[in-house]
C-alpha cells in the first residue's frame, strides 16, 4: 500500500513542502474516535448491504478495537505522510488485518467521511457545551436565590437610572444562557444529519443503505443532496455563531464584573483564586479572568468571520479550502468549554458587598420615576408629573440630598397632591416592591424566576 491514495496516477512523489503544508495530522487527529465510530457504522451497513462478508466485519471491529487501545494508551504513530486521521487508521487497520482493511472505504470517499466525522465530533461537543452553559446558569441561581432583596443601581448608559435587586440582575444572564442554549439545541437538529453514502460527491453505485448508517450514528436523518452534503459547512458556521453569541453574552458580564470589582463602585469581590497581582504594585488585586474571557470573545468573532470567509467564493462541490474549516472550530470548542468550566466556579467565589450597592443607589435619584408614578396614581397627568419631579430632582441635587430627604412641605411645592405617604415610595426597597408583577425587579417575582428556572434546568 503506497503513501498517498493517488500515488499511482503521479510520476513523482509529493515534495516535503507540500506534505508539511497540506497535511492535517497535526490538527485532525482528534476525531480519531469519531472517524472509528463512523467506519464502524459504515462497515456494518455494507454487511448488511452484502458488499462486506461477516468475516471482514469481524476483523475491521477487532482492528479498531485494538486501534482505540492504542490511542487511548498513546502509542499509535501519527504520519504526516499519510496526511490525515482517516488514512493514519486506515492504514494501521490494513496493517493489523490485511485485505479487510482495504475493503471498508468501499462506497465512501474522505469528502463525506470527514464530514460526518464533524458532525459526530460537534455533536458530542455541543451536548458537552449546553450541559457546561446549565451548570453556570446554576451557579448563578445560586448567587440570585442570596440576592433576591439585596438593593442595586440599574443603570441605563452607566448611569443610576432605577434601583433592582442583585438577584435580577443576575436572572438577566439566565435568561440570556437560555436562549444560548436553545440556539445550540437549535443548531443540533441541522447538524444532526448524516453525509455518509454522497461519497465524493455523486453518491455511490453499491447498494447503500444510508438510512441504516445513520440509525446506527444516532442521526435523525440523512443528507437529501449528496453535493450539499460533502460541500456545505453552514452546521459549523451556524455552531460558531452561536459560540460568538453565548461569548458575547459572557464578555458582557464580564465587563460588570470588572466595574463591580473596582473600587469606585466596590459591589463585589472575585475569590483570590481567580485574580492576579502585579509584577510593580503590591496593593493590586485584578480580574484576570473576566478581562481574558472579554478578550476571548473577539477571538471566537474572528473565527466566525473566518469561517464565512472561507465559504463564500466555493464552487460545488468539495475543495481543499475546506480543511481550513476544523482549527477555526477546533479552538472555538476549547474555548467555549474552557470558559464555561471556570466561569461557573468564579460565580460561585463572588462576595456581594449588599452596603456599597445600596449607597451607590442613594446617589443618583434612582426613585425619582417612583415619584412620578405616585404622582400619576394620585390623578396628575404623567407629562405634568414628569416635570414635577424634575424639578424636585433639580432642588435635592443643589442641597446635596436625596429626594427622600426633601421635606414634605418642600415637595409639596412641586405638587399639592403629594401627602406624607409618598415616603414609602421614595425607599429604594419600597420601589423594589412596587414592581411586583412578570418579568419585574420585586422579591417575589425574582423567587418566582428562580424557581421557574430551576425546574426549567432539572
Amino acid at each position: 500500500m503506497n503513501n498517498k491514495t493517488w500515488s499511482g496516477r503521479f510520476d513523482e512523489p509529493v515534495s516535503e513542502l507540500v506534505k508539511q503544508y497540506t497535511a492535517s495530522i497535526p490538527f485532525d487527529h482528534r476525531l480519531a474516535r469519531h472517524d472509528i465510530q463512523g467506519s464502524l457504522a459504515h462497515a456494518q451497513m455494507l454487511c448488511k448491504a452484502g458488499v462486506l462478508s461477516e468475516s471482514d466485519l469481524a476483523d475491521i471491529r477487532r482492528g479498531m478495537a485494538e486501534i482505540l487501545e492504542e490511542i487511548d494508551a498513546g502509542s499509535l504513530k501519527w504520519s504526516l505522510d499519510l496526511e490525515d486521521v482517516h488514512m493514519n487508521i486506515e492504514r494501521r487497520l490494513t496493517e493489523k488485518i490485511g485485505d479487510a482493511g482495504k475493503r471498508l472505504h468501499t462506497g465512501r470517499s474522505r469528502n463525506d467521511q470527514v464530514a460526518t466525522d464533524i458532525r459526530l465530533w460537534l455533536r458530542d461537543e455541543s451536548d458537552h457545551i449546553s450541559g457546561l452553559l446549565a451548570d453556570l446558569q446554576h451557579a448563578l441561581l445560586d448567587v440570585a436565590a442570596e440576592h433576591s432583596e439585596t438593593v442595586m443601581p440599574g443603570f441605563t448608559h452607566l448611569q443610576v437610572a432605577q434601583p433592582v435587586s442583585f438577584g435580577h440582575h443576575l436572572l438577566a444572564y439566565v435568561e440570556m444562557f437560555g436562549r444560548d442554549r436553545e440556539r445550540l439545541a437549535d443548531c443540533r437538529k441541522r447538524l444532526n444529519r448524516l453525509p455518509l453514502g454522497a461519497a465524493a460527491l455523486a453518491g455511490t453505485t453499491y447498494p447503500v443503505s444510508r438510512e441504516t448508517t445513520a440509525r446506527l450514528l444516532g442521526f435523525d436523518e440523512v443528507c437529501q443532496n449528496s453535493l450539499d452534503a460533502v460541500s456545505d459547512r453552514d452546521f459549523a458556521i451556524e455552531f460558531t455563531a452561536a459560540a460568538a453569541l453565548l461569548m458575547t453574552h459572557l464578555s458582557r458580564l464580564s465587563e460588570e464584573l470588572i466595574v463591580w470589582m473596582s473600587p469606585r463602585f466596590a459591589f463585589i469581590d472575585l475569590a483570590d483564586r481567580f485574580c492576579t497581582g502585579s509584577s510593580i504594585m503590591p496593593q493590586k488585586k485584578n480580574p484576570d479572568v473576566p478581562e481574558l474571557v472579554r478578550g476571548k470573545s473577539a477571538r471566537i468573532t474572528g473565527h466566525l468571520m473566518a469561517l464565512l470567509t472561507l465559504m463564500k467564493s466555493q464552487p460545488l462541490a468539495y475543495n481543499k479550502d475546506n480543511q481550513e474549516d476544523k482549527e477555526p472550530l477546533f479552538d472555538t470548542v476549547d474555548t467555549l468549554v474552557q470558559t464555561l468550566k471556570i466561569y461557573a466556579e468564579m460565580v460561585r467565589g463572588i462576595r456581594v458587598k449588599p452596603e456599597n450597592m445600596r449607597a451607590a443607589v442613594m446617589q443618583g435619584f434612582a426613585t425619582a420615576t417612583d415619584l412620578a408614578d405616585y404622582l400619576v396614581k394620585k390623578g396628575l397627568p404623567f407629562r405634568d408629573s414628569h416635570e414635577a419631579v424634575a424639578r424636585a430632582v433639580r432642588l435635592a441635587e443643589s442641597k446635596g440630598v436625596d429626594l427622600a430627604d426633601l421635606s414634605l412641605a418642600e415637595l409639596q411645592n412641586f405638587s399639592d397632591l403629594i401627602a406624607d405617604d409618598v415616603y414609602r415610595v421614595l425607599t429604594p426597597e419600597g420601589s423594589l416592591k412596587a414592581r411586583n408583577h412578570t418579568g419585574g425587579t420585586a422579591p417575589e417575582q425574582v423567587r418566582r424566576q428562580i424557581e421557574r428556572w430551576r425546574k426549567l434546568l432539572a
